[in-house]
């Protein structure tokens, strides 16, 4: 039996990822308890919100070093991929250092966020199995930089990471929570890692 637990530290979108799972018809429990968090066979680590802001909540919860002791599959979504990464130019803040690239902002000639769905090209990892350049919905203005850990590709004037994976821990900075029937599949996909 799966169950969820998704990373309560203040940070939004916990609803909509909690909604996304329940279509999915997976139990899923909001927490910012430890105990909790470990016992659950999958861990969500969503994001929107300020990087700075985010760690400091994280810190005052105790979760930033629990974090980095999980065992089972955790997925990083937005800005909580963004904080597994080694630092980022938000605040600026120093990440968790699971994934070692850096984030940094857009600093190209398009508008900032970047706002809409968009391709995602992935390699093979297990998270995209039955996904093929399909179409994600993304709201940032930082990305991560292409690494040795990118398992997907996404393009906005420069190629960035649109996910990393490193052993149990997986990055997408794009909202599968919002992005329709590929969100979905994705998700399942997740759910089938151990």
């Amino acid at each position: 039996m799966k169950q969820v637990a998704i990373i309560d530290y203040g940070a939004g979108n916990v609803q909509s990822v909690r909604f996304a799972f329940e279509r999915l018809g997976v139990k899923t429990v909001v927490t910012s308890d430890s105990s909790e968090i470990q016992s659950a066979t999958h861990v969500i680590f969503p994001g929107v919100g300020h990087a700075k802001a985010a760690k400091s909540h994280l810190i005052q919860t105790g979760l930033i070093d629990f974090i980095k002791t999980l065992n089972q599959p955790v997925l990083g979504i937005c800005l909580g991929m963004q904080l597994l990464c080694k630092q980022t130019e938000e605040g600026p803040t120093e990440g968790l250092q699971i994934f070692d690239t850096n984030v940094a902002k857009f600093n190209v000639n398009l508008k900032v966020p970047a706002v809409g769905w968009a391709p995602v090209k992935p390699n093979n990892h297990p998270l995209f199995e039955r996904l093929h350049n399909e179409q994600f919905y993304f709201v940032h203005s930082y990305y991560a930089q292409v690494s040795e850990q990118t398992i997907a590709l996404a393009d906005y004037a420069i190629p960035y990471s649109a996910a990393l994976a490193n052993n149990n821990f997986i990055g997408v900075q794009f909202h599968p929570e919002r992005s329709g029937e590929a969100g979905e599949q994705l998700l399942n996909n997740f759910l089938k890692l151990s």
